[in-house]
């Protein structure tokens, strides 16, 4: 009883839909904190996280609860290498990052969760190259979750990315993951890119510049043989920020702007009603033509 006040008091001022009873939104969070009834109450919740707007606060400030989610991340950490995770397992734990991704985009608990350094969690997940179903969902779903803090241009989540070197993470899966996920770390990429600092950071030294140049070039090489509209508007979204640094303006200019990129043949691959990508192209292509003789280098 005395549990469930204090989750009632955590949604006091939250709206439920109708179709969603109280008591069993109560019931499911409180189950979370059973090992015999978590699996439905994960399932259960994961259904209702579109229909309850406060769901996130709901289950930051009801007691045990996000320990009882990090626990079933944590449990299958010895299942990665060698890779062993079966899919029950994988839906399982994935149901529990949907729940992470919905506290991590909320507004009221969004720095809660960065100050408890919760995305290194699923850092160990962005690590694994197997490309069994099960891994590659768990990829992607912990990608979402990352995806979702960048989201609304948030300055402290850029910062902690940042200082936790998630680069190297997102160019492996870039290069090496599936279509969905290249264009989830892409667009996780693309999102560091227009935030200054992480721009600044980037550019800091030609090795972090070429990193992750080189990843971007192999990309614009595979989708011309793969073609993929919402990847490619990614990519050209990163190759035009980096353009707007005199350095890596310079660099790009000199040899690392892919042939595609600088002669144009890359609207070929743009859909017809793609009117911000052509428009991003465009300008690209003014950014490196209006280069100074004298431009700086890294």
């Amino acid at each position: 009883q005395w549990y469930q006040r204090r989750v009632r008091g955590a949604m006091s001022t939250s709206p439920v839909p109708s179709t969603v009873e109280r008591e069993k939104l109560y019931q499911w969070v409180q189950n979370l904190l059973s090992p015999e009834h978590r699996e439905e109450a994960l399932v259960e919740l994961s259904k209702k996280r579109e229909q309850v707007p406060d769901l996130a606060p709901l289950l930051w400030h009801s007691f045990g609860t996000i320990s009882a989610l990090l626990q079933e991340i944590i449990a299958i950490y010895p299942l990665i290498t060698p890779p062993q995770l079966t899919a029950t397992q994988s839906n399982s734990v994935c149901n529990a990052l949907a729940l992470l991704q919905c506290v991590a985009s909320h507004p009221d608990t969004r720095s809660y969760f960065l100050q408890a350094n919760i995305p290194l969690f699923l850092y160990p997940f962005l690590h694994t190259t197997s490309k069994q179903r099960q891994f590659e969902y768990l990829r992607l779903t912990s990608l979402g979750v990352v995806g979702a803090l960048v989201k609304p241009d948030d300055k402290e989540v850029i910062q902690f990315l940042l200082n936790t070197e998630i680069i190297p993470l997102l160019l492996r899966i870039m290069e090496h993951g599936s279509e969905l996920s290249k264009t989830v770390a892409t667009f996780i990429l693309q999102k560091i890119l227009l935030d200054d600092h992480g721009l600044s950071y980037i550019c800091y030294t030609f090795e972090r510049f070429k990193s992750v140049t080189s990843v971007l070039q192999s990309m614009v090489d595979c989708l011309q043989r793969e073609p993929s509209g919402r990847l490619l508007k990614h990519v050209v979204r990163c190759y035009l920020r980096l353009s707007e640094n005199p350095r890596a303006k310079e660099a790009l200019n000199r040899n690392l702007m892919p042939s595609q990129l600088k002669d144009g043949t890359i609207i070929q691959m743009v859909k017809a009603d793609d009117n911000s990508t052509r428009r991003w192209i465009q300008m690209l292509q003014r950014n490196l033509s209006n280069a100074p003789k004298t431009a700086s280098q890294f």
